[in-house]
């Protein structure tokens, strides 16, 4: 709605997680890193957490673009609810592999040929599993068996779990010690910090078409971050309204005010215009008159009866009036 007023080929604050945004924090930087030198050292198990809305699902979509060309085939579970015989057929599946009538012996043999295959030709294989916390304790122990695929000298098959913060604590239970125990690298995904909101902000807008003519003010940035605590998700729920916000205002200069009008927006909370804002004196100047008019017209009700009668005594009419007296 508000792309050609601000002069943007498209919006700067969806929440699809777009590679082509992604910002690089100082722990998003790392995560990347670690898990692209992981993957080429054939560590194993890695393991992401961080929470809600802090960009674990771009970071997937991130590193499947950093791993095209080379030589690595990857396979991406994005919904782990499922049993444990579709677990593994998912997995063929996503390696292209078939996977229809077989048993769970013989998808797993058909794996590790497909695994092994891949290293005779100096490949990787890489698995990557979004939403992991989603994922029973039985799924997380057909997902440890899976690094038993490997050769006496290196793993031949990389798996990276991407969960919410909570994840880290059923990966401690106790029931998952031998899963605790293989895993090479746990990163965490945290919030931006106030500088690299502000950052993340300008970054968005310029990639999305900005050419510097939208100005956020330090009261703006201040009421973003108090708002989001630096989440991703947050701070582009919140920017996309204030944009609306400014919009309807016709003006590119973003302040606090324009910030909390999308903030309430965003929560449901919008203030009514003046003239709703007055309804509770309007109704009761309204009950104030009415309540007068019926006093005044009780007063007055005998004249005007007496009036009524005269006049139809003069035509030689028998009132309705005189009647009922």
């Amino acid at each position: 709605m508000y792309q050609e007023f601000f002069g943007l080929k498209e919006n700067p604050f969806s929440l699809t997680p777009d590679p082509q945004y992604f910002y690089l924090s100082d722990s998003h930087l790392t995560a990347v890193e670690s898990l692209l030198f992981g993957i080429q050292r054939k560590m194993g198990f890695m393991v992401v957490t961080g929470d809600i809305g802090t960009g674990k699902t771009t970071l997937c979509r991130v590193l499947l673009e950093r791993l095209v060309g080379e030589k690595i085939k990857t396979a991406l579970l994005f919904n782990p609810c499922l049993s444990e015989e579709e677990l593994w057929a998912t997995i063929l599946k996503d390696f292209g592999l078939p996977c229809q009538n077989l048993s769970r012996k013989e998808m797993i043999d058909s794996l590790y040929e497909f695994l092994l295959l891949l290293h005779s030709r100096g490949e990787n294989a890489v698995l990557i599993i979004d939403e992991a916390q989603n994922l029973s304790i039985p799924l997380l122990e057909q997902i440890r068996l899976l690094s038993n695929l490997e050769t006496a000298k290196e793993k031949i098959l990389q798996i990276i779990l991407f969960g919410q913060s909570e994840f880290n604590e059923k990966l401690n239970a106790p029931d998952l010690r031998q899963l605790h125990q293989r895993l090479a690298l746990r990163l965490q995904l945290y919030p931006l910090s106030y500088k690299e909101m502000e950052n993340y902000i300008y970054q968005r807008l310029i990639i999305a078409g900005g050419r510097g003519n939208i100005y956020f003010s330090k009261s703006a940035f201040r009421e973003i971050f108090r708002f989001s605590k630096g989440v991703p998700r947050l701070i582009n729920l919140l920017c996309d309204r204030a944009l609306l916000a400014a919009f309807v205002a016709q003006t590119n200069h973003i302040d606090r005010a324009i910030v909390q009008k999308g903030e309430r927006s965003l929560l449901g909370k919008e203030r009514p215009n003046r003239i709703w804002a007055r309804r509770p004196y309007t109704l009761w100047i309204i009950f104030v008159c009415l309540l007068g008019g019926l006093i005044m017209g009780s007063a007055l009700l005998p004249q005007w009866k007496s009036l009524v009668n005269l006049a139809m005594e003069k035509v030689g009419y028998r009132t309705i009036l005189g009647a009922s007296q």
